[in-house]
């Protein structure tokens, strides 16, 4: 693709690397034929080329976003199909990056609008402040008729009922059995997962420490930063990124880490990106660097580094049938996919492969608040294609995607990490109880 920048605009730095993804671009189009709004809406601006054109346009001219650049731009997933489809390596998710952030900067989004992201911002992105939000849906639920259409569906998606949390909070939990343990990790909690899912934390603290993996989880460290990030919030979200790169480095320095643990596959590919976003930073591109070096997603690290100990069944022990969601930020954000399906495996069950996987579930982060009637679609969809291979649960490696399907079936759904601690010698999963 050609461009048209001036040396002067090519001193900015996210111009530069953008400039540089646009010329990978030959306009063959082979995105479009996997982007999951282009299949549903069938408009080119709907589609990755055509949002990189509207993004080149914008940057190049240095033109403030309209109303019908923000409206397509908004539509875009983030799911990084194209991604994995482009045979000429264009970074799309840097590209939408970009954009979102030109958007903030030069659009003024009607009130409605500014109020549902800043609330989503401020609510999402910290622990404490979703759990009060939760608490007070359990009064406002009843009355959720009285409210427009979008804080409406925000409402009935939002959980009343928090699992138990089983873990005592720790800043360090030791390796079980090991007087030195063989591996040194931090572990990642997240800001909504810790409030409505602390099992999946506690199934990988419980697994990593039975195979001698000391956890480390920060008390400073909630949000990862993506959900500002992709909202375009560029000064929230680096303030998150550097806050976390801070305290993992120091952490690296001082005591020594093998690695940053992610379960969370969303969150795991903001925080690889850390060393691109911070690249041209004097103060932090050598730590974010690192702290991207560090980052596996759990499935990964279990798969490359932990010699995990499944415990032997009996031949008569019941099998079960498992449909795997591959998680759209794991398969196409941090090319992850062959590695839960081996886990997987070695627990001696069937795995179903799911028709059309590579097609994004709907989740994606705010998306399925923001811009729920394509979501619904999307997430009618993978229903439709998970119920017909009939499998008795389903297994995936981010919680977006957990709580997007389960609002879709009564099928069980439950993270990989939960699987696996329970055939190493963990608890049967609570979901999984009634099997």
């Amino acid at each position: 693709m050609e461009t048209h920048f001036s040396k002067e605009q090519l001193k900015d730095k996210d111009n530069k690397s953008s400039e540089k993804i646009f010329r990978k671009c030959v306009h063959c189009g082979f995105c479009n034929a996997t982007c999951p709004t282009y299949q549903l809406l069938g408009d080119e601006l709907d589609g990755p080329r055509g949002r990189i054109y509207l993004i080149k346009d914008m940057l190049e001219n240095n033109k403030p976003a309209n109303e019908k650049i923000v409206k397509h731009i908004d539509r875009c997933l983030s799911c990084y199909s194209c991604m994995t489809t482009c045979p000429s390596g264009v970074n799309y998710m840097h590209l939408i990056d970009h954009g979102r952030s030109h958007i903030e900067k030069t659009y003024k989004r009607p009130f409605s609008d500014r109020f549902i992201r800043d609330f989503l911002s401020q609510t999402l992105s910290k622990s404490f402040n979703f759990r009060v939000v939760a608490i007070l849906t359990r009064f406002i639920k009843p009355f959720r008729f009285l409210f427009p259409k979008k804080i409406k569906e925000m409402i009935n998606l939002m959980p009343v009922k928090f699992p138990k949390k089983t873990l005592p909070r720790l800043q360090v939990y030791p390796a079980r059995n090991k007087k030195k343990p063989v591996a040194r990790v931090a572990l990642l909690t997240g800001c909504v997962q810790k409030v409505i899912s602390p099992q999946i934390n506690e199934a990988t603290i419980r697994l990593l420490n039975r195979h001698g993996i000391e956890v480390v989880v920060p008390k400073s460290i909630d949000c990862c930063g993506s959900l500002n990030h992709h909202l375009g919030k560029s000064d929230l979200a680096n303030k998150t990124f550097k806050n976390n790169i801070s305290i993992w480095y120091d952490e690296y320095l001082k005591n020594g880490l093998d690695a940053i643990i992610s379960n969370t596959s969303g969150c795991g590919t903001t925080l690889k990106d850390y060393g691109f976003i911070f690249r041209s930073d004097d103060n932090f591109k050598k730590k974010a660097k690192k702290i991207s070096e560090l980052t596996k997603d759990i499935s990964e690290y279990l798969d490359e580094k932990v010699k995990l100990n499944f415990i032997s069944k009996s031949a008569n022990e019941k099998k079960y049938k498992i449909a795997y969601h591959s998680a759209c930020s794991m398969q196409h954000g941090q090319k992850i996919h062959k590695e839960p399906i081996n886990l997987i495996k070695k627990t001696g069950n069937e795995i179903l492969e799911i028709s059309n996987g590579d097609v994004c579930c709907g989740s994606a982060g705010t998306y399925n608040l923001l811009q729920s009637d394509i979501a619904k679609k999307l997430l009618k969809n993978k229903i439709k294609n998970i119920e017909k291979i009939k499998p008795q649960f389903i297994s995936t490696g981010n919680i977006g995607c957990i709580t997007q399907i389960a609002n879709g079936t009564k099928i069980p759904i439950l993270h990989t990490v939960e699987i696996i601690d329970w055939y190493t010698g963990g608890p049967k999963p609570e979901v999984l109880r009634k099997l």
